[in-house]
């Protein structure tokens, strides 16, 4: 199991992290607080506050995928 931390800044960002959680061929989690999210869930990821740091739980190894959340670190800069 590995975690990491995401911020997701705009609909099209919830769009890109849902559709590569789908790709995973195992459970990949969102926490906030107490709140569990699946990450495949679109309606879940959007029923989150967004505008805090969300923590990805990840039950597999999917490169691609870990290479997502990377840019979508919370400390990135913001696109102009």
């Amino acid at each position: 199991m590995k975690e990491k931390n995401i911020k997701l800044l705009n609909v099209d960002e919830v769009k890109q992290f849902v559709s590569a959680a789908i790709q995973c061929d195992f459970d990949v989690d969102v926490y906030y607080n107490r709140v569990i999210i699946d990450a495949k869930s679109i309606l879940g990821v959007f029923s989150l506050d967004l505008r805090q740091v969300l923590t990805v739980r990840m039950y597999g190894e999917n490169k691609e995928f870990e290479e997502l959340l990377d840019t979508l670190a919370p400390d990135r800069k913001k696109a102009a």
